[in-house]
């Protein structure tokens, strides 16, 4: 019978866990055995006998898990984890596969199959498989929370008997998943919220959610890839953007970054400068301090204040919130592998699908996806 086994993260800061409870018994009902290593639910909020009632088999350590046909893990594994995972069998996660070339090297090494959720392509049928808008969902409500609980400010306008009390002005940059749930998040909780994409497309989104969509005399006509992704920009541009939007964010009380694009680090659209012009008080998140973060001044992990400007760079923000973060992730993971698995149990890794074809990064040995074969100088044999 097919296996299918589920890591504990390594990670001190990964509270994540790849399968809920509700995401074995749906994989039990494909007749599969499922693993789970012991404690890998309980930062989640999911103990072991929450597992073991939904019909997984709690396993002592990592060594029989790693023995599973498929091996389920939230971040990459370790180096060490992954040379101990059986050859031929598939890993799925968030592998970072556009910017880690020896995780991609190690999987050829190992003859392990590799599947990153993040490359899942953005296409109707592949939706409730997107791990990055599942995730990004979480970070942007996240980031709102987190900036109203730092700012001295609350967010709505109140009119009391002591005065009216200004609204909290909200500056989002970067409107993809992330950013379009901050606008949302921040709008309902009263603020004045306005937003700008480099992605001319998404302006009637912004607007659909209540911001104000800032635009700036720039040609970005071809600033967005065929998937649907922000492309990276010249260094010309971006410095335009920088000088137009630092308006913007001086008058701003909260700014919220979550600009990314796949297999770069993160563009600089905060400059310092405009960081000191902002107000005491202000508050900076920065949603992509895991890339190297959009503000200049963001230290990735920390928060600092800077000439009274906090600035918080905490990565993995959505595996601050683990339980519900958990609970989609294990969705996106079941309904990919319902791709590959049918009622009989019975997995074919087909090829020729086109999902398939865009998550899998290795297979037999061999580096076989075209987008991280021309973004990471792996040595790994590719496919020809």
């Amino acid at each position: 019978m097919l296996q299918i086994g589920v890591l504990n993260q390594e990670a001190d800061n990964e509270a994540r866990v790849a399968l809920v409870p509700a995401g074995v018994k749906k994989l039990k009902a494909l007749n599969v055995d499922v693993l789970i290593e012991s404690n890998a639910g309980v930062r989640a909020g999911f103990r072991d006998a929450d597992y073991t009632a939904a019909g997984a088999i709690v396993v002592a350590d990592a060594h029989a898990v790693q023995q599973c046909d498929i091996v389920l893990s939230v971040r990459q594994p370790s180096v060490t984890r992954i040379g101990h995972i059986k050859a031929g069998a598939l890993l799925i996660g968030l592998l970072s596969p556009l910017a880690d070339k020896d995780l991609v090297d190690v999987l050829c090494r190992a003859n392990v199959s590799g599947i990153a959720m993040e490359l899942v392509p953005r296409i109707t049928r592949a939706q409730t498989m997107d791990a990055l808008s599942s995730q990004g969902n979480i970070a942007g409500y996240k980031a709102v929370m987190l900036a109203a609980a730092t700012s001295p400010r609350i967010f709505p306008m109140l009119m009391t008997a002591a005065g009216t009390i200004q609204p909290t002005k909200v500056f989002i940059i970067g409107a993809g998943v992330a950013g379009l749930q901050a606008i949302a998040t921040a709008k309902r909780m009263g603020a004045v919220v306005s937003a700008y994409d480099v992605r001319p497309a998404v302006k009637e989104q912004v607007q659909s959610v209540g911001a104000r969509f800032i635009e700036l005399p720039l040609d970005t006509a071809d600033a967005q890839d065929k998937g649907g992704y922000a492309k990276a920009q010249s260094e010309e541009t971006l410095v335009r953007q920088r000088t137009l939007m630092a308006k913007v964010i001086a008058d701003s009380d909260i700014v919220i970054t979550t600009a990314l694009v796949p297999g770069k680090p993160a563009p600089k659209l905060v400059p310092a400068d405009a960081v000191n012009q902002m107000k005491l008080g202000s508050v900076i998140i920065d949603l992509a301090a895991e890339r190297g973060g959009n503000c200049e001044l963001t230290q990735p992990g920390k928060v600092i204040d800077h000439n009274g400007v906090t600035i918080i760079g905490i990565e993995n923000l959505a595996g601050t919130v683990p339980l519900h973060a958990s609970q989609v992730y294990s969705s996106n993971i079941v309904n990919l592998l319902s791709v590959m698995i049918n009622k009989q149990g019975e997995f074919k890794l087909d090829l020729s699908d086109e999902i398939i074809k865009a998550v899998l990064v290795c297979h037999q040995g061999q580096l076989v996806n075209e987008m991280v074969a021309a973004t990471i100088p792996s040595e790994a044999p590719k496919t020809t």
